[in-house]
């Protein structure tokens, strides 16, 4: 399968060139800027390809422009998805990738994907943005929404929370500064996430929207412990309260009855590497570069 991929050079994109490959499939990253419709057209026609993953975006929440979410996020997906609209020959299937951060701070969990979405930031916002929009191509192009859950692996900026434990315990730094260690979130792996993609290109349902999640969270403190059993290193944890955040939800998940569903039907399902095999695979990569520094 020839494979569009936008975002190729972020963190998930790297993870997803590599096991989209190792599955034998094609995959042609985009050049052209999203903002830039007519260069965006010339490309999509000339690659013609056979199914897109659509990865770009401005993903980090403190961004300092507030307006380029949505000038990126959904103004550059409508080129992209118009752009493809007019192909001669459509993609088999185009996959959008959404974010589990449009249902917001529910109290319901594990979340599922008739939970009413509710925003409570810009990324968020245009994230949900994004997907509405998505829904006036109904008809003209075979499109599926993924809104995964939090996940990680080697890679990722230090600016996330679990390379940047990753990289203290690397450093066998003395302290940590960090917030609420008792929420529980999920912390699955990019692999996992990647293999979730290739499948839903392969099965997802036209018009659908799915979690990418496992439905098992970990609290931070249960992640302290896993590092500090790895790396036989003890930091000591210095609670910020910039970093407690107010009315924070204590448990979030996602509910993944959806996605196992349709992969059942299809005689498919998804590996999760353990939560110490991810973490284990981020140190190394850590100390790797702390190496280099």
């Amino acid at each position: 399968m020839r494979i569009l991929l936008t975002g190729a050079e972020g963190f998930t994109g790297r993870h997803f060139i590599e096991r989209a490959s190792a599955k034998g499939h094609s995959v042609i990253p985009l050049r052209s800027d999203l903002m830039e419709d007519e260069a965006l057209r010339r490309e999509v026609l000339e690659v013609a390809p056979d199914a897109v993953v659509h990865l770009a975006a401005i993903s980090f929440v403190g961004h300092a422009d507030e307006t380029a979410f949505y000038a990126v996020n959904v103004v550059g997906t409508t080129n992209l998805l118009d752009a493809l609209a007019r192909l001669p020959a459509r993609p088999q299937r185009v996959l959008l990738a959404s974010s589990a951060n449009i249902y917001g701070n529910t109290e319901a969990s594990p979340i599922s994907e008739t939970q009413p979405p509710a925003p409570v930031n810009h990324y968020a916002m245009s994230k949900l943005a994004m997907e509405y929009m998505a829904r006036t191509y109904d008809g003209r192009l075979n499109l599926v929404i993924a809104r995964p859950f939090n996940y990680t692996g080697p890679g990722q900026s230090p600016s996330f929370l679990i390379p940047k434990l990753a990289l203290h315990f690397a450093q066998r730094a003395r302290s940590i500064e960090l917030g609420n260690l008792e929420v529980e979130r999920e912390f699955n792996d990019v692999r996992m996430l990647c293999d979730a993609y290739l499948e839903l290109l392969a099965h997802g349902e036209s018009g659908e929207s799915y979690n990418i999640c496992t439905g098992r969270p970990h609290t931070l403190r249960h992640i302290l412990d896993a590092f500090i059993r790895m790396t036989a290193h003890t930091p000591r944890i210095e609670i910020n309260p910039a970093f407690v955040r107010a009315n924070e939800v204590h448990r979030l998940c996602g509910d993944p009855a959806k996605l196992d569903a349709l992969l059942a039907r299809h005689g498919s399902t998804l590996e999760a590497p353990s939560l110490e095999d991810t973490l284990q695979s981020m140190l190394a990569a850590a100390a790797i570069s702390v190496l280099k520094t």
